[in-house]
């Protein structure tokens, strides 16, 4: 951008804050993708359950949930097989297994949820609600018992490193550095939302599930079997609850910490709702968020120079480190109104010859 045009007077300083932004999205493009996983995990999770017609707020809990069993899984088998072969990217057999213990996690957390809201037809926030209260109580002191033992680490999954030759292509060299200097399970995100996008308009399984979340009356005359359809689905996006919580304890790092995931499944249930209930509008979204977040470091670390530096650093960090739920509110504020959800999201669901 011209330099002329930051010494414009007052719109100087919004020409400068634009090209500060692009210069730490660009800089900063493989962390935002990285803190987005979560997000969009949790998102796809919420958006497998709304999409079915059941409201799910407990995603921050099932992510903690998957977490913390990951991690324990992953640190049991490193301790009886301390020697376990390194696979790929630093995938271990007590990985691999601490992996598969978060899904497991997800799902079964997902179908405790699926039971109260679908079968015993209990009001979805409260069941969401208490599925955050229990998983924070439970993680919470079983980890404080553990830490007295000091379980050792299983590891972390390794980065991939892109050619040189690559990142250092003009213009589209940082987009190639964003998407491929990730962990196994932040690149799988970009696929499960492709597959997802296309599976939601162009499947079987879409119609169905979007017929389900809008008439689920309707779809039942047709053959639907609604009770099946939101179970199967809910159960599901617990899969993606589970590589949430695996991201934080097996890619993103090797321990687990009470209340780790900070809030990340509010703030995921957010940007399904910004992201109108589609993958790749969750997806987007999720990215937004994390750039704000990374938005809270940069300013810390590389402030912008001259006035905008000045005024930007007097404002105090924990305002920057605030932002994202700031903004959270912000967005959901403005989203709510525009954005419609499925016509029966919330609403039990009993077959006519139950009356």
């Amino acid at each position: 951008m011209p330099e002329f045009l930051f010494d414009l007077p007052v719109i100087g300083l919004l020409f400068q804050l634009v090209d500060y932004l692009i210069a730490v999205f660009t800089l900063n493009g493989a962390i935002i993708l990285a803190l987005a996983t979560p997000l969009a995990l949790g998102a796809l999770c919420g958006f497998m359950n709304e999409r079915s017609g059941v409201v799910n707020i407990g995603i921050e809990g099932m992510m903690l949930s998957a977490a913390f069993t990951g991690w324990l899984a992953a640190s049991v088998v490193v301790q009886l097989f301390p020697d376990g072969p390194e696979l790929f990217m630093g995938a271990t057999p007590a990985i691999i297994v601490g992996l598969l213990a978060a899904v497991l996690t997800g799902m079964a957390v997902s179908a405790v949820h699926a039971w109260l809201s679908i079968s015993l037809r209990v009001d979805q926030i409260i069941s969401g609600t208490i599925i955050n209260i229990v998983a924070i109580g439970t993680t919470g002191y079983l980890n404080l018992l553990l830490s007295e033992q000091a379980p050792p680490a299983a590891g972390k999954l390794d980065t991939f490193r892109p050619p040189a030759e690559l990142i250092d292509l003009p213009l589209i060299g940082w987009v190639i550095n964003m998407f491929l200097r990730q962990g196994p399970i932040t690149m799988s995100v970009i696929v499960i939302v492709i597959v997802l996008q296309i599976l939601l308009f162009r499947s079987r399984w879409g119609l169905r599930t979007r017929a389900v979340g809008e008439n689920p009356r309707a779809a039942e005359t047709v053959g639907i079997d609604v009770i099946w359809v939101r179970y199967r689905n809910v159960i599901l996006g617990g899969v993606f609850a589970g590589l949430a919580g695996a991201w934080f304890v097996l890619e993103n790092g090797s321990t687990f910490q009470t209340l780790m995931t900070n809030g990340r499944g509010y703030i995921a249930l957010a940007a399904l709702i910004f992201g109108r209930w589609v993958p790749l509008g969750a997806f987007g979204a999720a990215l937004f968020f994390a750039a704000a977040s990374s938005l809270a470091v940069s300013i810390r670390v590389l402030p912008p120079p001259g006035q905008l530096g000045e005024i930007m650093t007097s404002i105090p960090e924990q305002f920057w480190f605030a932002f994202p739920y700031l903004l959270t509110i912000v967005v959901l504020a403005g989203a709510v109104g525009r954005s419609r959800p499925p016509a029966a999201v919330g609403r039990p669901y009993e077959r006519e010859a139950a009356h």
